[in-house]
């Protein structure tokens, strides 16, 4: 005997394949959004860790700012207190300056060569003298340069040809000259001979 089936199998099997394509397109989108809350909560906690450490660096980037201001502050204490100590050592070493550009200048100026005034602006140190002759003059430059370890770049300003009265008949032939140079300070002189010890 021969069996009809007479029943819409077929629209019965397409029936069930729709509700199973359908019961999957909904897991999936249950797992797709599953899937997509676990990454984007991953990335939230990612980001909210980040912004704690970005917390602590700012925090800890404050403190340090406060620390550098504090010392930079402490530097420049240190820095005005040394200023102060170095203005108190050169007035303690130039309150015998004096004594030595008298000493000094005794010692540098060859005979015949004689000051008649003298100035001091700063440390620069002008003069007007007369020698007996221009030779005279240069000697004494020459002594001011190298002879002596108070005095530094010494220069001729000037130099006219004088004549002086001994007596109503005796008139002799001088050099008056203007010079300039510089004291130096005593801390100076100290550097300069313990330079000159190394060598």
């Amino acid at each position: 005997m021969i069996l009809i089936n007479l029943l819409p199998h077929r629209e019965a099997a397409r029936l069930k394949r729709k509700e199973a394509f359908q019961v999957t397109l909904v897991a999936s989108a249950l797992v797709g959004g599953a899937v997509v809350a676990l990454v984007y909560l991953t990335y939230q906690s990612l980001i909210a860790e980040q912004q704690g450490r970005n917390e602590v660096l700012r925090s800890e980037i404050k403190n340090l700012e406060t620390q550098i201001k504090e010392i930079s502050n402490i530097e420049m204490e240190i820095a005005a207190l040394k200023a102060r100590q170095k203005a108190v050592e050169d007035l303690q070493s130039d309150r015998n300056a004096q004594t030595f550009l008298m000493n000094e200048l005794v010692r540098q100026l060859p005979d015949g060569v004689y000051i008649t005034s003298m100035r001091q602006e700063g440390g620069t140190i002008l003069i007007q003298g007369v020698a007996q002759s221009n030779q005279r003059v240069s000697e004494v430059l020459k002594n001011f340069a190298s002879g002596s370890t108070w005095f530094a770049r010494p220069e001729l300003l000037e130099i006219q040809a004088g004549s002086v009265s001994l007596s109503s008949r005796d008139q002799r032939r001088v050099a008056n000259f203007g010079m300039r140079f510089q004291l130096l300070r005593a801390s100076e002189v100290e550097k300069a001979a313990e330079a000159a010890a190394k060598k």
